[in-house]
């Protein structure tokens, strides 16, 4: 494969900073460029506060940043015919209809997630779920650090939404269940948030029967993982054509 020259959108960022490491340890991958609202004199490529000042030539971006520098990155993408990896999270609905728009013109990789091994666990839960339920109860688990804002977290419902669409949506969502005393009912999908001190990530469904458990979890231990997760799908989009792509397209 020949080399993969990337534009990194959020650089200075924390998520910029780790892919910009690993990319230095990389043969087949290099950081030709980059933009920041954030300046570093010492870096050892190019950052442009506008990804449109650009004069390298670029394979595909990364793009690892803010929401509010959705307009400029996705300008950039489309004005050059540039495929995109977007990492950003929190993009509004707006946001993401305009990214479908966008898929229409250059290639356009986003996933909630950047983990391989949590896209992976979603394979096997829809699996389990589609030949499990109903005969077993199914809940969710899902463990952050202290300084999370949202609860369940964007991956724990993208788990739940991959379980529900295999059984034709016949889940139910129960993030809490003190206020109500009554049994547990069938359809139930329990979903619970953790949150304490420096968690990275850990999510695990259960699947419960009467007479056994089967239990599926992926643990982050650092934040490389998703780094690693948007290097792979930059590898993944080099040469690919308009359309929307998403981790389970690349795990095939």
């Amino acid at each position: 494969m020949s080399e993969v020259r990337v534009f990194l959108s959020g650089c200075m960022g924390r998520m910029g900073r780790v892919i910009t490491e690993m990319c230095a340890e990389y043969d087949d991958t290099v950081i030709v460029a980059g933009s920041d609202v954030v300046e570093n004199p010492n870096s050892t490529f190019p950052i442009y506060k506008d990804p449109m000042d650009c004069k390298e030539e670029v394979d595909v971006i990364i793009d690892f940043s803010h929401v509010s520098a959705f307009a400029k990155i996705t300008e950039f993408a489309e004005k050059r015919n540039i495929p995109i990896v977007m990492c950003t999270t929190g993009l509004s609905d707006e946001q993401k209809t305009e990214l479908e728009a966008l898929s229409k013109k250059v290639g356009v990789f986003y996933s909630g997630n950047m983990s391989l091994g949590i896209n992976v666990l979603i394979k096997l839960v829809r699996e389990a779920a589609a030949k499990l339920y109903p005969d077993f109860d199914i809940e969710l688990v899902e463990e952050h650090h202290n300084k999370k804002l949202d609860a369940p977290s964007g991956t724990a419902l993208m788990i739940a939404d991959a379980m529900n669409e295999s059984v034709d949506n016949q889940l139910e969502y129960v993030y809490e269940r003190q206020s109500k005393r009554q049994k547990r009912e069938k359809k139930e999908l329990g979903i619970h948030s953790i949150r304490g001190g420096n968690i990275v990530g850990e999510h695990k469904v259960m699947f419960i029967g009467g007479e056994e458990i089967l239990t599926i979890s992926h643990s982050a231990q650092t934040r490389n993982v998703f780094g690693r997760g948007a290097v792979a799908a930059a590898k993944f989009m080099l040469g690919k054509g308009p359309g929307m792509y998403d981790m389970q397209a690349m795990l095939g």
